[in-house]
């Protein structure tokens, strides 16, 4: 085990703390200077320009702490009304959980309001730049995209691509955005001045995880209904409604019936709906459907303008045109032009 410290001219702390191979760094900054304060919140593939509007007077003060070197997680007060521009996306999804104060950041459909009680999820790439009206505090998660992509390809077990299209807004006062900020805080605290929980790398990795796992099974995004379909159930499925389920993943865009299926799975008919009842609440055929629904969603966020509705389709096989669009609205609030112009 080794430390090692050092400040840096900004006012800044350093500390790194190398435990069980798991390498924590944390870094506390505190100054005046709109300049340092550009040189803390960029990176190396990011560059970040921070001026104060109308040259009025601002202050900061900030705590970063890294676990390895996918994650970091934050604590930063600022005074003054200071304007962040970014000068190149970032590889990062920024979670902001404010206690005090208001900012926006300039999102690619609209500006992102972050106030407190609301937190704000800004994935990889999606915010060009921001204002940020003192006195403001707000904790931060910073997780790379690709340990995110890497989460979902476990759940999913199968490989995941494309950006995850959050809802932007959390509840925090209640539910899951009320757990996931007593979360980072807690870890926060629990990592910062050589606290505790840098002792338990384990213990950290875990609470980690559980952040991006909450986010992603209790925050709107694309895979949401993927990941309701595939959450556990209750009591452990037997092996044949895996198997079809496997099945179905494999074969989704082919017309298979439901005694494929169930040829599939090695089960009878009325074995394999009694299972689907009873541990997944629906019908072979209607899981099927939802898959593929999902499937052409997907396809339809992705789409250019050049590629029709019936091709998307078509290609998932919807062959009455009409009954797709009302079964899409039915399912997704909105018809399939509607998701195709976005």
């Amino acid at each position: 085990m080794s430390v090692s410290s050092h400040i840096h001219n900004n006012g800044g702390l350093t500390r790194q703390l190398a435990t069980h191979s798991m390498l924590f760094r944390e870094t506390a900054h505190s100054g005046t200077d709109p300049d340092a304060l550009s040189e803390i919140l960029s990176t190396p593939n990011s560059p970040i320009k921070v001026v104060a509007e109308g040259n009025m007077p601002i202050a900061y003060r900030c705590n970063f702490v890294s676990v390895g070197e996918e994650v970091t997680v934050a604590d930063c007060t600022y005074e003054g009304t200071i304007l962040i521009r970014r000068e190149a996306t970032s590889d990062r999804m920024i979670v902001f959980l404010p206690m005090e104060g208001n900012a926006f950041f300039d999102g690619m459909r609209e500006q992102i309001y972050s106030i407190p009680a609301r937190g704000t999820i800004l994935e990889a790439g999606r915010a060009a730049g921001a204002r940020l009206f003192g006195p403001r505090r707000h904790f931060g998660l910073f997780v790379d995209q690709a340990k995110i992509i890497s989460h979902l390809t476990h759940m999913f077990e199968r490989t995941i691509s494309g950006d995850i299209d959050f809802h932007p807004h959390i509840d925090l006062t209640t539910g899951p955005g009320l757990v996931l900020q007593q979360l980072v805080s807690n870890l926060h605290r629990g990592l910062s001045g050589n606290g505790p929980l840098q002792q338990s790398p384990v213990a950290a990795g875990s609470l980690c995880d559980a952040a991006i796992y909450l986010l992603l099974e209790a925050c709107p995004n694309r895979y949401s209904n993927e990941l309701a379909l595939s959450a556990p159930a209750p009591a452990p499925a037997p092996r044949h409604v895996k198997w079809a389920i496997d099945f179905m993943q494999e074969h989704i865009a082919e017309p298979i019936s439901l005694n494929d299926i169930a040829i599939a799975a090695k089960v009878s008919v009325r074995t394999l709906q009694q299972g689907f009842r009873q541990f997944r609440d629906t019908t072979p055929m209607a899981y099927l459907q939802e898959l593929r629904m999902v499937a052409a969603h997907r396809d339809l966020l992705e789409a250019d303008a050049r590629q029709g509705i019936a091709d998307v389709a078509l290609r998932w096989g919807f062959t009455h045109l009409g009954r797709f669009a009302a079964d899409y609205r039915k399912r997704f609030g909105q018809l399939p032009s509607q998701t195709l112009k976005r």
